[in-house]
């Protein structure tokens, strides 16, 4: 693997490459597709932030607004209401890097105020581009989702894939975003409608690294594992991290998961093999 630091907010970093980093996903929302509703107070949500830590996460992303489809669409305001108190604690404490889910410019920049070091947006930069300046005037990390939602993909996985993520590096750039600060997400699930769609991506997934970002995973839970495994959403914990070993092994860096123990030791082993492969290669 690639060894590379992401700039961050605040004057931190993460060092890629070495080893895989698991990013807990926090939904302090009540209406996610599998833990909609058990985080919603922020008592609850640093609860499980810290357990998450504790486990192993380097960095908890949180989200106040359920990406799932069909979800209910909510107001910055309500949005802002129910993060910035999570994430002002979070900060306050010290204890982990702090991402935001959002695509609102507006409450991307409340939010690095309120300490989080990353933005995390599912659309892209293509539907609030001031994101990417949100990202250039604090320094935040930026991470970069690929989505087939509201357009007509391309047929090819990774063909569509390279368009829409070049149309949004080309917006992070226009607005001032340097590469150091970049991490790009397949966007697992997010419009891939089939089993097979995603399939596809992830045997596929080491053609993304020509583009010469580190890459997110996002595939805890999510429908196409429950597809292949039968099982419903909150027992996808297995499936998740088997799809994260495979995903290591093609190129991926970061991996955003709802079960984190589940995902930190199956990573380990990924990244012992990977270690094994590099010393025998050196002899």
């Amino acid at each position: 693997m690639t060894a590379r630091r992401w700039q961050l907010a605040h004057g931190r970093h993460l060092e890629l490459g070495g080893k895989a980093v698991v990013v807990g996903i926090l939904n302090v929302t009540p209406d996610s597709f599998s833990d909609g509703g058990l985080f919603d107070a922020p008592e609850k949500a640093l609860v499980q932030a810290r357990r998450m830590v504790g486990e192993g996460a380097l960095v908890v992303d949180v989200g106040g607004e359920s990406t799932r489809p069909g979800a209910a669409a909510i107001s910055a305001r309500e949005e802002q209401a129910r993060i910035l108190p999570v994430i002002e604690a979070l900060a306050n404490s010290g204890e982990v890097l702090i991402s935001v889910d959002t695509y609102r410019a507006d409450t991307a920049r409340l939010a690095v105020a309120a300490g989080s070091h990353i933005v995390n947006d599912v659309w892209g930069l293509q539907r609030e581009p001031d994101i990417a300046r949100v990202a250039a005037d604090t320094g935040a990390g930026l991470v970069i989702m690929h989505t087939g939602r509201d357009r007509e993909k391309l047929p090819d996985v990774i063909a569509d894939q390279l368009a829409f993520l070049g149309k949004s590096l080309e917006i992070a750039r226009r607005h001032g975003v340097t590469d150091d600060h970049i991490v790009l997400d397949a966007g697992f699930g997010f419009a891939k409608e089939t089993a097979e769609e995603n399939l596809d991506l992830m045997a596929r997934f080491s053609e993304l690294t020509a583009l010469g970002f580190p890459l997110m995973a996002g595939t805890s839970r999510k429908r196409f594992i429950g597809t292949v495994t039968g099982r419903d959403a909150a027992d996808r914990a297995a499936g998740t991290a088997a799809t994260s070993v495979i995903l290591r092994l093609k190129g991926a860096d970061l991996f955003r998961v709802h079960d984190v123990a589940f995902n930190v030791d199956a990573l380990a082993l990924a990244d012992a093999m990977l270690a094994r492969e590099t010393e025998r290669a050196g002899c």
